[in-house]
């Protein structure tokens, strides 16, 4: 099924120079772009500096750890050839790392449901591009389906961990510091 699939959104490509040119930018360009996105929706925000400081380094954190930590240790461990070495595709992109997880989708993931776990509206705005730029990957024939999925589940997993652990680090940090609520404790 997950050959099936990916021969579906990979038959795409190859079309229309328009339209590959366009999955070539999701996949690669845009994610770029929504990191900067993201960061100038933080610093524009309305909150305090240290919920913004908090929102940042909890997407920071899960981000870097789902991506450079979780998915490297499975890929040491799990060795999955991309698509384009394997299988007869419309190659618009290459890559040498293992397929599975998808990096893309672990970082674009983690970061999705960490600013959703801060603001629902922004955070489904970034689940939707998440998962517009990793569709793109397999459009591309850099990725099969089931790598974008693991890599979402990674990524979800790791920012929902990182965010709780955060929040009690701050709420600790808060109470030993006397701070209880925004307010001083007597």
């Amino acid at each position: 099924m997950d050959t099936q699939l990916f021969y579906l959104l990979n038959s795409l490509a190859g079309k229309s120079q328009f339209f590959d040119s366009t999955v070539v930018f999701f996949a690669s360009y845009f994610p770029y772009v929504l990191v900067v996105a993201l960061l100038a929706l933080v610093f524009f925000s309305q909150h305090p500096k240290l919920e913004k400081l908090e929102i940042l380094l909890t997407i920071a954190i899960s981000s870097v750890i789902a991506r450079f930590g979780v998915t490297e240790i499975i890929r040491f461990f799990y060795h999955r050839p991309r698509p384009f070495l394997t299988l007869q595709t419309h190659q618009l992109l290459t890559d040498n790392a293992w397929s599975f997880p998808s990096g893309h989708a672990t970082f674009f993931f983690a970061m999705a449901a960490a600013a959703y776990l801060y603001n629902k509206k922004f955070g489904v705005f970034f689940f939707i591009v998440a998962t517009l730029i990793t569709a793109s990957r397999v459009i591309a024939g850099i990725h099969y389906p089931s790598d974008i999925i693991g890599g979402a589940i990674i990524g979800i997993a790791v920012a929902c961990i990182t965010y709780y652990l955060v929040r009690k680090l701050i709420s600790t940090t808060r109470h030993t510091d006397g701070v209880v609520d925004g307010t001083i404790g007597v």
